[in-house]
């Protein structure tokens, strides 16, 4: 376990900006009760009793009352961070918080008290043993969710469902490991003891469950990023129409002039509670018009970001030379799903079907009519199909690309180890060396095995005061 940091910190743990209530938290690192007791004394005028609220003033060096609200004090281990706490809950007004909070600096100079870092609270909780790595990830996960799904997955995650998958996952590793490396002491027994202990059976199940752990992680990280869905094609197909069909509003300007779009218009929607970040972007063609070039270059750039691109066509012509030419540019690997606008005007009904095209990983055809809102469902439907989305997503949990890519290597090894356990008895050493490796692949997801680097990053992006 990594070192604790020694200092005491403080900070404003709510949000900027008015509110009812405004809460300063102060953390008192290995200062501990020594720090506590004569700061919550110059700051309330009284001992406080432990885990009680107690209704105080809040006191400036004079003695006088800057405010008055809720105390309450936690000494150490029973806090969010595992040390000595002390929270002023008083009213939510910008200058007052921070009045109380630099009374606190001034009283807490004595013991070395200094503001805190963003993140810097959660990360004294994850040094501290009160949460693993990937429960102190879904903390921030939880402040930044954006849809509901996200939050109850958020949540899911903090309650410590992800990392009590990875745990399993490790002991059951730890486990076989153990089996493989007692055959390396015992070389001339060491197929016939793996055999018996069914050493391929439990590696097989290791592997079908992790398939499973990370088919939850994928669906958790799509709900916390979403998908970038660039809308693409000829200039009055209907891309803008699309948009504020799929928006329900009216975001996007709508005229029959071609090339009124010449800048890109974002929305993020939700389906299923996956959020979307569709990109409406300048109709694609030969132009001279200067501002219309810059358009069309920032629309190149948007798909080659893009997560999906919906390719409209004008359903009355379906594809065209100019339409197979904007198709070819687009990068390979990403999905793409071929909208057909303006079904109004044709005889064919609103449909979606798959299509093959060597050139695409992802092809399929939707036929809607954006300006009646008729088939949007079929579209809706298609980008879901697209993210992998499960109607049962109760097992889901909010993931990270780290954990994704930890995930993803464990899985690699595990394949390794496979190969390896299927060879001859010489192969075991690699087996048993694949096993660990995966081994601190899964470890890193809950910090057990974790550099103080990764650390950084990762608690820097929390908000101050958490």
């Amino acid at each position: 376990m990594l070192p604790t940091d020694p200092d005491a910190i403080v900070a404003i743990a709510t949000a900027a900006g008015r509110g009812g209530i405004g809460v300063v938290r102060i953390s008192f690192g290995r200062a501990g009760e020594a720090a506590a007791q004569p700061l919550m004394l110059a700051l309330t005028g009284q001992q406080l009793k432990p885990r009680h609220a107690s209704y105080v003033g809040f006191l400036d060096e004079a003695g006088h009352a800057l405010d008055r609200g809720i105390a309450l004090y936690f000494p150490a281990p029973h806090s969010y961070t595992g040390e000595h706490v002390l929270e002023l809950q008083g009213h939510g007004g910008p200058i007052v918080l921070q009045l109380v909070l630099q009374r606190c600096i001034d009283a807490g100079k004595a013991f070395g008290l200094r503001l805190a870092e963003p993140g810097e609270f959660t990360r004294r909780a994850f040094l501290n043993d009160k949460l693993d790595l990937a429960q102190a990830e879904a903390v921030a996960d939880l402040i930044e969710a954006s849809t509901e799904a996200a939050a109850r997955s958020a949540g899911r995650s903090l309650e410590g469902a992800f990392s009590r998958d990875i745990h399993a996952l490790v002991e059951e590793v730890i486990t076989l490991r153990m089996l493989v490396e007692a055959t390396l002491d015992f070389p001339e027994e060491e197929i016939d003891f793996l055999e018996a202990a069914d050493a391929r059976g439990k590696l097989a199940r290791i592997r079908e469950r992790l398939t499973q752990v990370l088919a939850d992680a994928r669906q958790g990280a799509l709900l916390r990023e979403g998908l970038s869905v660039v809308l693409a094609g000829q200039p009055n197909v209907g891309k803008s129409s699309l948009l504020n069909a799929l928006a329900g509003a009216e975001l996007a300007i709508v005229t029959p002039v071609a090339g009124t779009t010449r800048d890109k218009v974002a929305q993020t929607i939700q389906i299923e509670g996956i959020p979307l970040h569709i990109i409406d972007t300048a109709g694609l063609r030969e132009t001279e018009d200067e501002v219309e070039k810059i358009g069309i270059a920032r629309t190149w750039t948007e798909i080659e970001k893009a997560d999906v691109v919906l390719h409209l066509l004008d359903a009355r012509t379906g594809m065209t030379q100019e339409d197979e030419s904007i198709a070819a540019r687009f990068p390979q690997g990403v999905p793409v799903v071929r909208v057909l606008n303006k079904t109004d005007l044709t005889e064919v009904a609103p449909a979606a079907q798959p299509l093959a095209d060597p050139r695409f990983a992802d092809l399929s055809e939707v036929r809607l009519s954006a300006k009646h809102g008729s088939g949007i469902e079929l579209l809706r439907a298609q980008l879901l199909r697209i993210a992998g989305w499960q109607a049962d997503a109760q097992s889901v949990y909010l993931a990270r690309e780290r954990h994704l890519i930890a995930l993803r290597a464990a899985e690699d090894h595990l394949q390794l180890a496979t190969e390896h356990a299927t060879q001859n008895a010489q192969a075991l050493d690699l087996f048993a060396e694949e096993l660990r490796l995966a081994q601190d692949q899964l470890n890193s997801i809950t910090g057990v095995f974790t550099s103080d680097d990764l650390l950084g990053v990762i608690f820097s992006r929390f908000c101050i005061g958490k």
